[in-house]
Order: structure tokens, then C-alpha cells, then sequence
């Protein structure tokens, strides 16, 4: 377990029949174990990390926190953690070349914990999309998220689509081969969700 209690969220939410989902600045090598045992699995393969270590899952999110323009997060409801959020700046990043990015625009990607056997979690993912759309629209003062799940991952593609998300272009992200980074190309279904829609009265 990581020292979750000791830091402070960056967001705390009371989510109505779910919990509290809290947000917390992700510790690279304090939750590396859980990290990696999350992104290790079968279920995880569209996430991009399935072969690597404990330890090079920590020298990712490492790197990760010397950006300015991406940040990872750990999501914790009632303070177990539930989910791994990234937030990026979409013009910092290869999915600009895909589209036109607005201003006010914020990418993320969200991996929700596996379930615990022979539990169920029914509504699980729409709260914790709730409770990220609420961040990243209202507490960061943004005007709409971009997401860019594989084009396979019709379940994440499905999520986003009931959670309110309009979908866009089907898109090629080129390859990104740099010293600290490299990510192979990857065919996504580009899809967005507006503050005016998430937060009528918001907006």
C-alpha cells in the first residue's frame, strides 16, 4: 500500500450511492506496485504497458512528473484506489496532429482497478467519469476533454459514449521514438465531451 492518507487531494468528491472519489497527484515509486499490478493484466493491453516491470512502470510516471503539460493521478473512492488518471495538454501532445485543438481543450486517459473476484461494481465507470469530467471541466476551468481510446477498445469507446462524449474522427497517432519516449503508432477513435454538455449550468 502506498501512503495515500498522508497527501493531499488535488480534488475530493462525494459521489451520490458510490462514495468519496478523491484525487491524488500520483507517487511514482510509492504506487508503482499498484500501478503495475493493474496495468500488467490481460484487460490493461490497450493501456500500452503489459511487459514492463514494477520498476520501469516507476521510471514512466518518473519521467511523467517532470512535464509541465502531463500529470497521473491515482483515484481512490473512500479511500481504496480505484483508477489511474492522466491529464495532458492536447497540443503538447501527437494527437494534435489529428485534430484541431481548441483552446480550453484537455486530454485524458482513465484505467479503472481491476474488479475484486466475485465482486461487481454496477455504475462504477460512469461515476468515476463523472467525478473526472467534474475535475477537469469545472475544477481546472477547462471547456471540453478530448479522449483517444484504440479503435478495438469498444468498451472504453462505449463508456465514453454514454457518459455524454460526441464522437470524432477515427484517427492514426503517429509514432513517437525519442530518448525518453516511445510510443508505437496507434489507430484511435477520437471522441469529446463539452463543459456546455457535462455542466448545462456550468457553461
Amino acid at each position: 500500500m502506498s501512503d495515500i492518507p498522508t497527501r493531499e487531494a488535488v480534488h475530493t468528491q462525494r459521489v451520490d450511492g458510490f462514495g468519496t472519489v478523491r484525487f491524488l497527484r500520483l507517487d511514482p515509486h510509492a504506487d508503482a506496485a499498484t500501478v503495475h499490478a493493474w496495468v500488467r493484466e490481460e484487460r490493461a493491453a490497450f493501456w500500452g504497458m503489459n511487459g514492463l516491470s514494477q520498476e520501469q512502470v516507476a521510471e514512466v510516471y518518473a519521467h511523467l512528473d517532470t512535464l509541465d503539460t502531463h500529470h497521473a493521478y491515482l483515484l481512490e473512492r473512500d479511500g481504496e484506489p480505484v483508477g489511474l488518471l492522466q491529464t495532458y495538454e492536447p497540443e503538447a501532445d501527437r494527437v494534435s496532429e489529428c485534430y484541431e485543438v481548441r483552446p480550453g481543450d484537455i486530454g485524458v486517459h482513465l484505467l479503472l482497478a481491476p474488479v475484486t473476484s466475485g465482486a461487481t461494481r454496477t455504475g462504477w465507470s460512469s461515476a468515476l467519469l463523472g467525478a473526472v469530467a467534474s475535475y477537469v471541466l469545472l475544477g481546472l476551468d477547462r471547456r471540453r476533454v478530448v479522449v483517444d481510446p484504440d479503435v478495438r477498445n469498444e468498451k472504453a469507446i462505449t463508456r465514453f459514449l454514454k457518459q455524454g462524449f460526441v464522437a470524432g474522427d477515427a484517427v492514426v497517432l503517429p509514432e513517437i521514438d525519442i530518448p525518453d519516449v516511445h510510443l508505437p503508432e496507434k489507430h484511435a477513435q477520437l471522441a469529446f465531451l463539452t463543459r456546455e454538455v457535462a455542466f448545462p449550468g456550468d457553461a
